[in-house]
């Protein structure tokens, strides 16, 4: 039952980053004299916070199910699913922040007081490297994961592809809330007007797209692994022979 506890604690944890992210938002809606409702609209269209939303809605729902359901039975299907399908965009965002972003100067704080500065520090280390630390130990120790089957790729990167389909489709009729363009996209890298075309932005997507699947079939092949070793060791081999 201990797990239940450290499922809650991260579903907390990840939700304050979303809501110390709003805080630093507002604030710089207001001190830059933009519209409200279009920063906010555009901040609960980042990968970042949708992705972190979902998991809050994973880790609760599989807490409540194992609060609910003591014993040693694996997790339902669906649980397991809605985990494998937030973990892998967590990775992910994990990988690509701390390896590409981390040190780069962040555009929210350049004006910034104190107190609004470190909001921003604390919900970028809880979005980009608690997270995908906590996501890391429930793949590898949480109790009663259910192994999946392979067919569960397909799932794992629909979500990516909704999400990347309404930014393309979205970001052409949404203006930039500092009213510099006609158009908003949350990451330069998609954003076909400064890369010369959708040539760069089909590229990265689909350089992501192979890395989700990857990072996807990790996470099914380390639920499969532990599921046969728990096999194992519910019904070890009998040694030897009987004499007679």
């Amino acid at each position: 039952m201990y797990w239940v506890w450290f499922r809650i604690a991260a579903a907390a944890t990840a939700l304050s980053g979303v809501v110390a992210g709003f805080v630093v938002n507002v604030d710089r809606a207001a001190r830059q004299h933009e519209q409200l409702g279009d920063v906010m609209a555009n901040y609960f269209s980042l990968f970042t916070i949708v992705t972190t939303l979902l998991s809050v809605v994973a880790l609760a729902v599989a807490a409540n199910w194992a609060e609910r359901h003591p014993g040693s039975s694996p997790e339902p299907l669906g649980i397991a699913l809605s985990l494998a399908v937030v973990s892998g965009p967590i990775f992910l965002l994990g990988i690509v922040y701390n390896a590409l972003l981390r040190g780069l100067p962040s555009a929210v704080a350049l004006g910034d007081s104190a107190g609004i500065a470190l909001l921003d520090r604390y919900a970028a280390e809880v979005l980009h490297v608690v997270m995908p630390i906590y996501f890391v130990l429930d793949l590898l120790l949480a109790p009663r994961r259910r192994a999946l089957p392979w067919w569960s790729l397909g799932v794992m990167v629909g979500y990516p592809v909704a999400w990347i389909t309404y930014t393309m489709v979205r970001g052409e009729r949404v203006a930039n809330p500092d009213g510099t363009t006609p158009w908003w996209y949350p990451y330069p890298f998609l954003d076909p007007h400064l890369a010369g075309g959708y040539k760069a932005p089909l590229l990265y997507i689909g350089v992501m797209t192979a890395v989700l699947l990857g990072i996807g079939a990790m996470i099914v092949a380390i639920g499969r692994y532990r599921a046969r070793r728990a096999t194992r060791s519910r019904h070890p081999r009998t040694r030897g022979a009987l004499m007679v």
